[in-house]
């Protein structure tokens, strides 16, 4: 069996956050989960991810536990699994659950239909990720990325690049 480095297999803060972001969007379907206060609740969920607007956006109901505990405990994870090609990606961030219509219209798709009649359904919610941190886990069960981003940019934070697979987004 052959071993090699980690180091041959690392990408740049830069290439691991657009890898999360467009594994994501390829991929599509996750399981978010959520948090009750005593424990964790995961269904899957289509994203629409909009990395313009650092945001996956989901279609939700206004019914659900789901939204007690997105108002309560905001945090949420997001984990999209492509098992032809062994990709794994979560997405960490705050949640929020808004009545915006304007988006809601835009994103309905006929694979909503199966849920709602239409956009203009008044029971559609916006579930919206404002994503925090992400990880990546790319090829054979490996993980490839050793990337932190500590929101550099914004935060004017240093870039630590300690940890395997993780990066802040």
């Amino acid at each position: 069996m052959s071993h090699h480095t980690e180091q041959a297999d690392q990408l740049s803060p830069a290439e691991t956050e657009d890898k999360i972001w467009k594994l994501a969007d390829d991929i599509k379907i996750c399981m978010l989960t959520t948090w009750s206060g005593s424990e964790q609740h995961s269904r899957p969920l289509t994203a629409h991810v909009d990395r313009d607007a650092h945001a996956l956006y989901f279609l939700v109901d206004e019914a659900g536990h789901k939204n007690e505990e997105i108002e309560k405990y905001p945090e949420v994870s997001c984990a999209f699994v492509d098992k032809g090609s062994n990709n794994y990606v979560v997405i960490a961030g705050e949640a929020k659950i808004t009545n915006d219509r304007a988006r809601i219209a835009e994103i309905f798709s006929s694979f909503a239909k199966a849920w709602w009649d239409d956009e203009n359904d008044p029971a559609i919610r916006l579930l919206t990720v404002s994503p925090s941190r992400g990880e990546l886990w790319d090829g054979p069960g490996s993980a490839v990325a050793k990337a932190k981003l500590a929101l550099a940019a914004a935060t004017g934070g240093d870039i630590d690049m300690g940890e395997t697979g993780k990066t802040s987004m």
